[in-house]
């Protein structure tokens, strides 16, 4: 077993640096770090679970000056032009290398093209300590793979990349996670390998969910239920269940244009990545033709149409608005349609305010709206159920099931026919 004692710094304290500073803690002295001092308070208050374990929190950089590990968990968002944007893991390498000294380790968990931790954050690292890599300090990348909204139990339930600057560090890194990681570890042969591995399983994930979105499109335009379609395809034993849906976030919807990018650099252009990612991020646009379409089919007045779109995050059951497709929805819809609400029980409603200018109501009015977009599935609409639902409208109203979460023969129907 392993028993050598560290002082770990934890950068970012988000879905993914929270869980580990509390893993970590169980073992070592835990430092957690983040710029946001309202986050720090936040967690102070609202997370009792963490009192099991001394860890000191701090917006202050300087309380981490006496690590030996610093774990970096900050976000890697794109531009609008969909470039990578590194600001936040390149603004993070140069505070905490005014705090490197000798033997220290530097481990990158944030997703990144390959070659970003050796080729673009040791440079930083170097120039900011004055110290030399694999020499005086080193490096190790071990990417997150917790989804938003996860519990802090199932960071040891998947398995976690590992990889380092050299043997000796390769090996100190694997031992430190497979302490806190139940399912085990895989020790990656380079730190570039580790990052790739990463970046594609993103990759993956948003390929299949475009074609999805791309047979979802195709069965509207030749009037057949997709929802049934996949559930008789599913039958198959190697079929995979994807469902149609409208990316966003920070990871899936973000992380193949980090890949994208080094591809290009190189002198490829990647066709199908990029494909799928066009269908994805049109998704939004689709829906919202697809019920206007719908609107105009049953005889609605468009121009006097009340609108209520149930979700604005950018999953089920998490809170997370960032890179809300939801909101693309919002803009597209409201360029015909005026009076549109947003509920979202889920969603933090100041924060809704402050990112998007949106004003999210408390409750939906009865018999008061004459088209119902149901976009998210959150336990808590189901636990609504349809028959209340569909109360929100009125005596004539057309409801859009998006994720066909109620099952009905058609995920587009009006209320009168339930």
């Amino acid at each position: 077993m392993f028993k050598r004692k560290y002082k770990i710094g934890i950068i970012g304290l988000g879905y993914i640096g929270l869980p580990l500073a509390y893993e970590f803690a169980k073992f070592h002295e835990v430092y957690g770090y983040d710029n946001n001092n309202k986050r720090i308070l936040d967690i102070s208050k609202k997370i009792k679970k963490l009192n099991k374990y001394l860890i000191n929190f701090s917006n202050n950089i300087q309380s981490l000056k006496n690590c030996n590990i610093y774990i970096i968990t900050v976000p890697t968002p794109v531009f609008k032009n969909k470039r990578p944007n590194l600001t936040h893991l390149i603004n993070a390498s140069k505070s905490i290398a005014k705090l490197l000294t000798n033997d220290d380790i530097v481990i990158y968990e944030s997703t990144v093209y390959p070659g970003t931790t050796e080729d673009v954050l040791v440079p930083i690292l170097e120039k900011f300590s004055k110290l030399k890599y694999n020499v005086d300090f080193f490096c190790g990348y071990s990417p997150e793979r917790l989804n938003p909204g996860s519990s802090f139990d199932d960071l040891s339930k998947i398995v976690k990349i590992t990889s380092g600057s050299n043997i000796k560090t390769s090996n100190r890194v694997d031992a430190l996670y497979k302490q806190i990681v139940k399912a085990g570890t895989y020790k990656a042969e380079s730190i570039k390998i580790a990052e790739a591995a990463k970046v594609i399983e993103n990759c993956q994930r948003d390929l299949n969910i475009a074609l999805v979105n791309e047979f979802y499109l195709i069965f509207e335009k030749l009037n057949i239920d997709n929802y049934k379609v996949l559930e008789a395809a599913s039958t198959k034993w190697n079929f995979i269940p994807f469902k149609p849906g409208m990316v966003g976030g920070h990871c899936i919807g973000v992380d193949p244009y980090y890949l994208t990018y080094a591809s290009k650099i190189m002198g490829y252009e990647p066709k199908v990545i990029l494909s799928g990612r066009n269908t994805n991020d049109n998704m939004s646009s689709s829906i919202a033709n697809i019920f206007i379409k719908n609107i105009a089919k049953y005889n609605f007045k468009l121009n006097s149409l009340k609108i209520l779109l149930m979700g604005f995050t950018f999953k089920e059951d998490c809170e997370d608005i960032r890179n809300s497709k939801i909101y693309d929805l919002y803009i597209h819809l409201s360029k015909k349609i005026k009076k549109i609400d947003i509920y979202d029980p889920i969603a933090e409603k100041e924060n809704v305010k402050k990112t998007y200018a949106i004003e999210l109501i408390k409750y939906p009015k009865l018999n008061h709206y004459d088209g119902i977009l149901i976009l998210n599935s959150h336990q808590k609409f189901k636990k609504m159920k349809l028959k209340n639902i569909i109360k929100f409208g009125k005596k004539k109203s057309l409801i859009y099931d998006f994720k066909n979460m109620f099952n009905m023969k058609s995920h587009i129907f009006l209320k009168k026919d339930v």
